[in-house]
């Protein structure tokens, strides 16, 4: 895997059980995988023009919108979109989203879908796949 393709609301937002954490875990988690060389991306549904908070500058290499890109999860448009401004074929991404639906839409590109349903399940399973350890 050579890209991380992340949804923003309930996946970058999702404190899991530790409400007293400087950041999100997987925000943490897409530091680390940065480190490694790791193209970073959010893929979100919001409407309109949206940058993600200014603290988190420099740790994405794309950030689509389908308010921007005028095309929304589940389509296929917008997944191919994403690996294309990561440069990173759909194959060697993953995209994570709290929706089955949209990542089975990231499944249907080639690319490897990870339902997020948890932090530490996520994390674990973003671990395997990275082969890089993301668990504080």
């Amino acid at each position: 895997m050579r890209g991380l393709v992340l949804d923003f609301g309930g996946v970058l937002t999702d404190l899991g059980d530790d409400f007293a954490a400087p950041e999100p875990p997987l925000l943490t988690a897409v530091r680390e995988v940065r480190r490694h060389g790791v193209r970073t991306a959010i893929l979100s549904n919001a409407d309109g023009l949206w940058s993600p908070p200014r603290e988190w500058d420099g740790l994405f290499d794309a950030v689509v919108t389908s308010g921007e890109a005028g095309v929304a999860k589940p389509d296929a448009r917008v997944y191919l979109l994403v690996a294309a401004r990561l440069d990173v074929a759909p194959a060697d991404c993953a995209f994570v989203d709290d929706l089955a639906v949209n990542v089975r839409g990231a499944a249907a590109v080639g690319m490897v879908g990870v339902h997020h349903r948890s932090v530490p399940a996520t994390i674990a399973e973003l671990e395997v796949l990275f082969d890089i350890p993301l668990a504080s």
